[in-house]
Formats: C-alpha cells, sequence, structure tokens
C-alpha cells in the first residue's frame, strides 16, 4: 500500500478523493491504455525540428508502456501533443514561472481503497492504494501523464506532485459515461471514436454491453419512434439520457436470467434488439397524439422507464395470445388494452400527468408500472 494525504468529497452521492500524486506513484500504479479499433483517423509522426532541439520522446520506450484492448476507452496516442506537452514541461522546468500541470487528471480504480480521516476532521484524511502496477487507469489527462512518463523514462526527472481526483467506485457505466461526456463536449473528441464504443467494448457484463447496444439502436435506427430522441453517454440533442433507460433493461435482463434460466436468457438476448424497437412502434401506435403532440409527457424518461418495467407482462401477454412476442403485430395486439383504458390524456402535461405527479407517489414510475400492468390484467 502506499498512503497519500486526500480531501475526500462527496457529490450527488458519489464519493471521490483530491490528492496530489507524485511522478514515481503515477509511473508505479498508473495503466496507461488505448481502445483497439478500425476506423477514424490514425495518427501524426511530430514533425523534425531543427538540428538544436533536444531530442523530445523516445517512442519505442513509451508505445511499450502502452497497451491495446477493446475495454478501454482512451483514443489512440496523439503523438504531437506528448510532444509538445514535453517540450512544455522542461520550459516551465527551465523558467520556474508557470505550473506544468496545474490542473486534475481524472483517475479511476476497479479496487478499493482504504480512506482514514485525521483526528477531528470528517473529509480530510489518508487515503491507502494498493501498489499494485496498473490498479489505476486515467479516465482525463492521459497525454499530460505520459508526457511526464516520458522524461521519466528518458532520466530526467521533474520533482512534480500532480493534482489528481481518484473514483474507487464507479461501475463501468458511469466511467464510461463521465469519458465521453468530459472529451466529447470539451475536448471534441473524434465521432468515429465514439461510434465504436459498442456495448460489448464497454461493459464486461453481457447485459450491461446488450443494453448500451439496445438502446443505441432505438436512438439510430432510421424507422424507430425514439430516432435521436436519446442523448448516448451523455451526448447528443435528445430529451432523454441513456443511462436510466439502459440501466432498467439491466434489470429487465437480469430477471429474465433469473427466472427463465440460460435457454430463456438466450432467447430474449437474440431477439431484444428486435423486440424494443417493435415495442415502441407499438407504444407510438398505441398513443399516436401523446407520441407526435409537445404538450404530453410521453417521451419522458419516467414514462420510458415504465414502459420497460412492464416489458415482461407485455411479452407474457403476447405469448398468452398465442403470437410471436417479439413481433410487431403481436406486441401491438398486446398492448391494445392500454389504448382502450390509458388513452392519450393520461400522459397530457398539463393535465392528468400533473395531477398524478402533484399527488405524489402517485405520479411516479412506480405508479405508471402499475397502470400499465393493472391494464393489461383486465
Amino acid at each position: 500500500m502506499i498512503t497519500v494525504p486526500v480531501r475526500r468529497v462527496k457529490q450527488f452521492g458519489v464519493e471521490f478523493y483530491q490528492a496530489g500524486l507524485s511522478s514515481k506513484d503515477i509511473d508505479r500504479l498508473v495503466k496507461f491504455e488505448v481502445l483497439g479499433y478500425t476506423g477514424g483517423p490514425r495518427d501524426e509522426r511530430p514533425a523534425k525540428k531543427g538540428n538544436g532541439a533536444r531530442a523530445r520522446v523516445n517512442w519505442d520506450m513509451l508505445e511499450r508502456r502502452i497497451s491495446e484492448s477493446e475495454t478501454a476507452y482512451q483514443r489512440p496516442v496523439i503523438r504531437r501533443k506528448i510532444d509538445e506537452l514535453v517540450q512544455y514541461y522542461r520550459e516551465c522546468k527551465d523558467s520556474a514561472t508557470l505550473p506544468a500541470i496545474p490542473g486534475a487528471v481524472i483517475i479511476t480504480s476497479e479496487k478499493r481503497f482504504t480512506f482514514t480521516p485525521v483526528a477531528g476532521q470528517h473529509d480530510l484524511g489518508l487515503l491507502q492504494i494498493p501498489e499494485e502496477h496498473g490498479v489505476l487507469r486515467v479516465l482525463d489527462g492521459q497525454h499530460r501523464l505520459l508526457a511526464l512518463h516520458a522524461l521519466s523514462q528518458q532520466g530526467e526527472n521533474m520533482g512534480l506532485d500532480v493534482p489528481a481526483v481518484l473514483f474507487d467506485s464507479l461501475d463501468a457505466r458511469q466511467i464510461v459515461e463521465l469519458f465521453v461526456t468530459i472529451n466529447a463536449k470539451h475536448t471534441r473528441l473524434n465521432p468515429s471514436h465514439i461510434i465504436s464504443l459498442a456495448g460489448r467494448k464497454l461493459y464486461p457484463d453481457p447485459n450491461q454491453a446488450l443494453a448500451h447496444d439496445i438502446v443505441r439502436s432505438l436512438n439510430e435506427d432510421d424507422t424507430s419512434p425514439l430516432h435521436g430522441e436519446i442523448r448516448m453517454l451523455g451526448t447528443g440533442r435528445g430529451r432523454v439520457s441513456q443511462a436510466p433507460l439502459a440501466e432498467e433493461i439491466v434489470d429487465f435482463l437480469d430477471a429474465v436470467e433469473k427466472i427463465g434460466g440460460s435457454q430463456r436468457i438466450q432467447e430474449v438476448r437474440q431477439g431484444a434488439k428486435r423486440f424494443f424497437l417493435n415495442y415502441a412502434k407499438a407504444i407510438s401506435g398505441t398513443f399516436p397524439s401523446a407520441w407526435a403532440g409537445r404538450k404530453y409527457s410521453i417521451k419522458t424518461g419516467t414514462a420510458l422507464r415504465a414502459f420497460i418495467r412492464v416489458a415482461p407482462d407485455v411479452m407474457a401477454r403476447a405469448r398468452d395470445l398465442k403470437r410471436d412476442p417479439f413481433d410487431l403485430h403481436a406486441i401491438r395486439e398486446a398492448v391494445r388494452p392500454w389504448g382502450e383504458r390509458l388513452r392519450d390524456r393520461r400522459f397530457e402535461t398539463e393535465g392528468e400527468w400533473k395531477l398524478k405527479l402533484a399527488g405524489g407517489t402517485r405520479g411516479t414510475v412506480e405508479a405508471l408500472t402499475r397502470e400499465l400492468r393493472d391494464a393489461l390484467r383486465i
């Protein structure tokens, strides 16, 4: 274990730490990695400088330190950027007028840390980090740390303490969404890189991976009623965030696997994209005015989560009707009672929807789920 002084911070239920990591700590603990994928521009070689310039980066040595994996999320290294950072660090050291890395890098860990508060302080203390190579992964700031490591490889000790934000409690979905939100909105991450972040590369759990791909399909399929309506990985113009929809689909898949066993989950996994695309079409056809109108709340996270929660009931009703539960016509027939009993007005933002929200728990996801489920059973 290594021990570093930290400040513990909590934001919206998420806990993380602010610390300073030495260059030595970074070399020992951080794993540098990039996503292995095809497509998108590859990096350029740094431009050659005059003979008087000091050698910048030993690329043969540095690239041996960088791994490539389909489970990574970082883009391929931009050599010119590292070369420029190395030169800037040297200038900072020579002039001693500017800090080389004043902004915090963001680092994650799959292993939990141990925080011990100091006497009389709740949020100040000592953090113990497992002393294992690769225990830390860079979420934001990989180029800055690679440039620092390149200098260390060449025997130039910068003697820097790097400000860092450390997370040890984020799951795979949270890490990826935070990464893309930071980079796509502030550093213009190449669109081809975002497109390449398919669920199978992002999430180790097969249900999480499939849920991501289902939501992505709903957002990108030209025939989908939700085309362009979902903010994938925190980006886009859609009105509904991907995360809560994906979480509901994961819960749906987990329940199928737990109750139905391996044979049923395999069937559902194979037809899941088809089912949810047809399901969205059936919902939009059952509530046409609400789906097309601006003064309705049917395409909100609350409503869509409720529809996902009753997906098992819809599939069961289609089977009761002796129909294929993945077929569009069968799903339309299964959800027909909603159009007869709930109707479009249930989703009027200033009407029944607002009244039920004002009534407290009656306006929550659980309340709409009960209404949808009860309507199918009548």
